[in-house]
């Protein structure tokens, strides 16, 4: 497997052939964008690839389609590089009613789809749960999912990306002895000063639990970096992640944005 860091939750998955994007972002910086109830987010920094020279895509996985910093505009115009999307029911009505993609299948936690290109394996792709953001908070931040993907009959997945959550039951169940090859760990403890100390985002005293839970073979932190609402930024999260017990920290693989990592 190969990743490459792009910013933000944005990353380039090759495995077996296949070519996958994860919530594309590809905005330059310097834009403040609205979210929800009032609250706004400035985007800091840029993609460290340009979505031109990114090339061809067989999948995008995106967690959900209603926030800039994990579908910006440049992103959604990007969508066509791929041959799939998969992402929430609302998501993918949404992008189908607009034209964004004529392949955007919708998917609710628990939900599993096989994928087939030619000359490449069969994936299994399955939503795993999200909560982004505190009990209740659902109607104003709508759905979100994570994905697993695999290939037909493993025991385990080769990817876990975990979406834009908080640690919350239904994921402890899912994570707990999941124990994917590499796992792609979304914190950044995305906050607003309108809404307090509420957290929609792990952070990374979060990610140790989760990584404790799953067990990955590598766990790579995304969506730490970039966004002005992220409260706890890469060189934070680092820091705590580098005190986490051995058996978390020597899991941890921090990927420099721009630069293909390759994992065993």
């Amino acid at each position: 497997m190969r990743i490459t860091r792009i910013g933000g939750p944005t990353a380039l998955v090759e495995w077996e052939g296949w070519r996958i994007l994860t919530d594309p972002t590809f905005d330059p910086p310097g834009r403040t964008y609205a979210f929800a109830l009032g609250t706004t987010s400035r985007k800091t920094t840029g993609p460290a690839i340009a979505l031109a020279d990114i090339g061809d895509v067989d999948l995008v996985l995106l967690s959900h389609h209603h926030h800039a910093d994990n579908l910006d505009d440049a992103g959604r115009a990007g969508l066509g590089v791929a041959r799939t999307v998969l992402t929430t029911v609302a998501g993918a009505k949404q992008l189908s009613a607009t034209g964004a993609h004529a392949d955007a299948r919708g998917l609710r936690a628990g939900d599993a789809v096989t994928l087939t290109a030619e000359g490449k394996p069969d994936l299994v792709v399955t939503a795993t749960p999200c909560r982004h953001g505190a009990p209740l908070t659902r109607p104003i931040v709508g759905p979100v999912i994570g994905f697993s993907l695999a290939g037909v009959g493993a025991a385990h997945p080769a990817l876990w990306m975990t979406g834009d959550t908080v640690m919350h039951r239904a994921l402890r169940r899912v994570a707990a002895g999941m124990h994917p090859e590499v796992a792609l760990v979304h914190i950044g403890a995305v906050k607003f000063p309108l809404t307090g100390p509420l957290a929609y985002t792990m952070d990374a005293d979060d990610a140790i639990e989760l990584i404790e839970l799953c067990e990955p073979g590598v766990a790579m932190p995304v969506h730490v970096e970039g966004w002005s609402h992220f409260s706890q930024q890469e060189e934070a999260a680092t820091r705590v992640l580098a005190a986490a017990p051995g058996a978390v920290r020597e899991r941890v693989r921090w990927a420099p944005l721009g630069e293909p990592i390759d994992l065993p």
